[in-house]
């Protein structure tokens, strides 16, 4: 899809915005969070397994062609993300099943909303908040960023990954929910033995009311050293999505 074409060209427009900075930061974390294999060389899962996801994902596309509405897939060791939109339930559940088809595909989560074509500015928002997540990410010691795939639609963080244990995944929902602009952090990140890290339902539809915050850390957003830092409550739930 269209969504990512130009978001770089005004994602430092928005770091003149109200409550957003750091015009610096968000292009190169664009460029981190563009998925590019030379940047995942440093996953566990190698340079290969980067390039299937990679490979995998274009397949997808190839796959959903537009027809169901304006959809973005994200890939992570064979698991698939739908985000965007699509026009009506139906198409929604043809595009998650067009997915599902697509040959290494071995999970398909379809967080599409039935809604209209996302507009240009939400877009570049949600590239800035993307931008800004991996730029947190990275710059914390104790979370292994390139174990995060991660995308943002209307707003809404969606991490999708393995963590190396509980409490790197607690700090990295953490440092998603204080990035200024979200409103809800999703996780499908699995704890490195494969097990799975939530309770919470999935949720049943777009029109769906946020899930309450999980148990996932104190109210207080991490600092870029890894730390607590005071500052003002995120309203942001973390949704963990079971596995």
């Amino acid at each position: 899809m269209a969504r990512g074409r130009f978001a770089l060209a005004v994602v430092c427009t928005l770091a003149l915005a109200p409550g957003l900075s750091g015009c610096a930061v968000a292009v190169v974390g664009g460029m981190a969070a563009a998925g590019g294999v030379g940047y995942e060389a440093g996953h566990e899962r190698g340079i290969n397994g980067a390039y299937d996801d990679f490979t995998l994902k274009t397949n997808i596309a190839g796959a959903l062609k537009n027809s169901y509405g304006d959809i973005t897939p994200t890939v992570y060791a064979g698991r698939a993300l739908l985000t965007g939109t699509s026009p009506n339930a139906q198409l929604k559940a043809q595009a998650g099943q067009a997915a599902a088809g697509v040959p290494g595909v071995t999970t398909v989560y379809n967080e599409i909303e039935i809604a209209a074509a996302t507009d240009p500015w939400q877009t570049a928002k949600d590239s800035w908040i993307t931008a800004r997540v991996r730029s947190d990410m990275v710059l914390d010691a104790d979370v292994r960023s390139a174990n995060y795939t991660i995308e943002t639609d209307r707003q809404s963080v969606y991490l999708i990954g393995s963590a190396r244990s509980q409490y790197e995944l607690d700090k990295a929902t953490q440092i998603a929910r204080y990035v200024p602009g979200v409103q809800r952090v999703v996780s499908y990140v699995e704890i490195r033995s494969g097990a799975p890290v939530g309770t919470a339902p999935p949720p049943s539809g777009p029109s769906q009311a946020s899930a309450p915050p999980s148990s996932y850390g104190a109210p207080a957003p991490m600092g870029r050293s890894g730390t607590m830092t005071p500052s003002s409550p995120s309203n942001a739930p973390i949704q963990v999505q079971k596995l």
